[in-house]
């Protein structure tokens, strides 16, 4: 579909007291994803540009999606959305880790022994 809106499979995990999403972007540029969180609501926005360099009439067959894209997550309540990090890696995953809140992770409570 070209130009029709699209979107990236996607992977949300817990790991290391964290909730990590995962999102395959091959072939966007950084620059053409925007990731915002407002009232617990994670969207990813962006767009996957057609190559200029190759005319559209010179495409055989198209079957990768272009155009733009936009998901939105309801996070739990428990990720402290200020200490959200993004990162895209070479291979073109976004890497969106969500740190839970201290107050959200089991505190072991000592045990007094009364003599």
């Amino acid at each position: 579909a070209l130009g029709g809106a699209w979107a990236p499979a996607v992977d949300i995990y817990e790991h290391e007291g964290n909730l990590v999403l995962k999102a395959e972007l091959p072939g966007i540029d950084p620059k053409d994803v925007d990731v915002k969180v407002e009232n617990n609501v994670l969207t990813l926005q962006g767009e996957r540009k057609f190559e200029s360099e190759v005319k559209r009439e010179q495409y055989h067959r198209v079957e990768r999606a272009y155009g733009t894209f936009s998901r939105a997550f309801t996070l739990p309540s428990v990720v402290d959305t200020e200490k959200i990090k993004a990162e895209f890696t070479k291979d073109g995953l976004l890497l969106v880790t969500m740190p839970k809140r201290e107050e959200a992770k089991p505190k072991q409570i000592s045990i007094a022994v009364s003599k």
